[in-house]
């Protein structure tokens, strides 16, 4: 899937999918009946994000050195990847010698309509962030695109004096538009397509779906608000 490079590895863009990965025949796997004719491709199967994202758990919990986390996850897309990740972490916590206390808090940010970025971050829910003043906090991300969505919100975080912020998003798109912004921990590195499923939506359908799927002009037309 990652292509072939003599290059050594850069681990921090996570898995590298380059522009002419050909995806996988939806044939080959199951997925919604309602979504028939919707789709692309297959872009990641649900297995692959399953055992990558164990993998950021690991990486996570060696970079804190097992510190108390406070968890800030980024709705709507990004609960089925900060609920598989929070649950990793809270097992190697079970199994390790010292306790990481995990709270996880909620923010919701808009920035899309249709298949298009509105150009402004719109904070629509979360509690008060002045509890996050003093803590270790990773905040989890669906995608990260351009990055002036999450620059935002790390500056919105940064009046309230944390001890560490760190960034996890499950995956992050080669775009033009891209400001350099990247995260602490990637999942997965993409071309710049616009892509449903494991929570990630298109005007809120897509998010039943298990794998990463590109949508194609036909989905895109059906579900246009």
């Amino acid at each position: 899937m990652a292509g072939s490079s003599e290059e050594a590895p850069d681990y921090g863009r996570g898995v590298v999918i380059m522009d002419d990965w050909p995806g996988y025949d939806l044939n080959l796997f199951t997925y919604p009946q309602h979504y028939y004719g919707d789709l692309e491709y297959v872009l990641i199967p649900h297995g692959i994000i399953v055992d990558r994202i164990e993998r950021l758990a690991k990486d996570i919990m060696k970079d804190i050195g097992y510190s108390d986390i406070m968890v800030l996850c980024v709705l709507k897309g990004g609960y089925k990847f900060c609920a598989d990740l929070v649950e990793h972490l809270k097992n190697i916590s079970r199994n390790s010698d010292r306790f990481v206390s995990m709270k996880v808090d909620f923010i919701r940010l808009k920035s899309y309509r249709n298949d298009q970025s509105m150009g402004e971050m719109q904070i629509i829910g979360g509690d008060d962030l002045s509890t996050l003043a003093g803590k270790n906090v990773l905040i989890v991300e669906d995608v990260v695109g351009t990055g002036r969505t999450m620059k935002a919100l790390l500056s919105n975080i940064a009046k309230y004096k944390p001890n560490m912020v760190k960034v996890a998003s499950l995956l992050v798109k080669r775009t033009p538009r891209s400001d350099g912004f990247r995260p602490d921990y990637a999942g997965f590195e993409i071309p710049n397509l616009f892509v449903v499923g494991y929570a990630l939506d298109y005007n809120e359908y897509f998010r039943d779906l298990n794998h990463i799927c590109v949508i194609n002009e036909h989905g895109k037309e059906k579900y246009r608000v």
